[in-house]
């Protein structure tokens, strides 16, 4: 019997050399991606490191020391419906995070739709804690008049500091108009076309502290809210309420029955 090895065939030598070079570009990417921004991530032109990486691939360096993610954020919403005969009605609240939170469960694959509410609750409560304890409180009224109620937020708000933080409010109003056009979606979704207007609020729950985790005494820190009042309706350009609502409704059943 001959002991001579087999030679590799063209094929399976460059099988071989392709898996290599995939497997160098997915450790170099993986390290740009996670490793804080610096100019090295330069080396890879445009956009080609976001499109590899998200949505399969994403990482943060927010998930390692010394500032890992420390915290949980919820958004809640609720909205006021039109009866037949002119009456108005308030709904309950519902959390908009425990609903998409469903697609996770033994799912090993989740979609990105499980984490919309999630990352719209901390941007939306990072702009709101960026404004002054005058702009919150503007922000805890109600705008909901006519079309221009969004403008006239932000002029309240620029004239109550005499326009001294102007960029902090215009990020909080971008927010707060993402926001509206989620609460919209997942109002009509649960309740239909007789919603009039929408309120969601948002927080943020600290985890236990490092130091206290072996603590059985400890507690949770207590919820950090960003009040705002009741809004009008609005929809952004691309926005399909027929399929969000195919998806959010039944997920916000399962929660709604516990």
């Amino acid at each position: 019997m001959s002991t001579t090895p087999k030679r590799r065939t063209r094929g399976a030598r460059v099988a071989v050399v392709i898996v290599g070079l995939f497997t160098a570009w997915h450790i170099f990417a993986s390290f740009l991606w996670i490793g804080p921004v610096t100019p090295l991530r330069q080396v890879v032109p445009g956009n080609l490191l976001t499109q590899y990486m998200i949505p399969w691939l994403g990482q943060s360096w927010s998930v390692f020391a010394p500032e890992p993610i420390n915290g949980n954020y919820d958004l809640r919403i609720r909205a006021v419906l039109a009866g037949d005969d002119g009456t108005e009605i308030a709904t309950k609240w519902i959390s908009a995070v425990d609903a998409e939170q469903k697609m996770l469960v033994h799912n090993l694959f989740p979609p990105r739709a499980s984490n919309l509410a999630t990352k719209q609750a901390s941007s939306l409560k990072g702009a709101w804690d960026a404004l002054t304890p005058e702009q919150q409180k503007i922000a805890a009224l109600n705008y909901f008049k006519g079309d221009s109620w969004l403008g006239r937020m932000q002029v309240a708000m620029n004239e109550v500091n005499k326009q001294k933080n102007t960029m902090a409010v215009a990020t909080y109003i971008v927010q707060e108009r993402y926001t509206d056009a989620y609460a919209v979606q997942v109002a009509r979704a649960v309740w239909g076309k007789s919603v009039v207007r929408v309120q969601y609020q948002t927080s943020r729950q600290n985890i236990i502290p490092f130091e206290q985790r072996n603590n059985p005494d400890a507690k949770l820190p207590p919820l950090q809210y960003a009040n705002t009042g009741w809004r009008g309706l609005i929809v952004m350009p691309g926005q399909n309420e027929q399929q969000f609502a195919e998806i959010f409704a039944p997920l916000n059943a399962k929660v709604t029955q516990k």
